[in-house]
């Protein structure tokens, strides 16, 4: 993964005051959690059938970063689960087996709903390879998971800023935003997502339930 990446616009100013949308209404008591918590969940690598990867084409690991996001976009709904899936394993590797294996035990223990020992290990990760976005994607699910909301915005900042292509993070970020009640902003974080990964189908699933919002405030 490069080193540096250009910040898309769009999420640049959806990122710009997050914290601030997150931390005025701390208060709130949290009484659709458990949805937010399973969104934000898709940030797990999806288990596909070995017979839909090679349908797909025996190649797709050895394309680049660019050339899986760029078939992610042209996809048809096969094709795409595979290009995904190519894109989360790409994403998942460190380029260190140590921080590899903490990754893996921070995701470990989010499975075992252990959300202290998730932190504690996707900290350690963060802490020695703070430039790897998959970290702090996934830490900020253990944050959501453990309820600490402003902790888990900052991380999905950070995520986004080291791979603004990362639509669950996007998502992630739309989901904060239409709980603590700004749709339009949520909604733009979802268009974004799914310009990235037009299959998405928590993304259409968001986009269809806000238009009707977004429309009426609009108009």
């Amino acid at each position: 993964m490069p080193a540096h990446k250009t910040v898309n616009p769009v999420v640049r100013a959806l990122v710009i005051r997050p914290c601030a949308v997150t931390l005025c209404t701390m208060g709130r008591t949290c009484t659709n959690l458990k949805a937010i918590v399973a969104a934000i969940s898709l940030v797990v690598i999806p288990c596909l059938p070995s017979i839909l990867v090679a349908q797909s084409g025996a190649n797709l690991s050895a394309l680049s970063e660019a050339e899986l996001l760029e078939r992610l976009e042209d996809a048809d709904p096969t094709d795409a689960a595979a290009v995904e899936r190519e894109l989360q394993a790409l994403w998942s590797k460190s380029g260190s087996a140590a921080m590899d294996l903490l990754l893996r035990r921070g995701r470990d223990a989010m499975e075992r709903q252990d959300w202290p020992a998730a932190i504690e290990h996707l900290t350690a990760l963060t802490d020695h390879a703070p430039d790897f976005a998959e970290g702090w994607s996934e830490r900020a699910r253990a944050f959501f998971h453990a309820e600490l909301f402003g902790p888990a915005v900052a991380d999905l900042e950070r995520a986004l800023a080291l791979n603004p292509n990362d639509y669950n993070a996007i998502f992630g970020l739309g989901q904060v935003f239409e709980f603590f009640g700004d749709p339009e902003r949520a909604y733009a974080a979802y268009e974004q997502a799914k310009a990235i990964h037009p299959y998405h189908e928590e993304v259409t699933k968001a986009l269809d339930r806000l238009s009707t919002v977004v429309g009426g405030q609009a108009l």
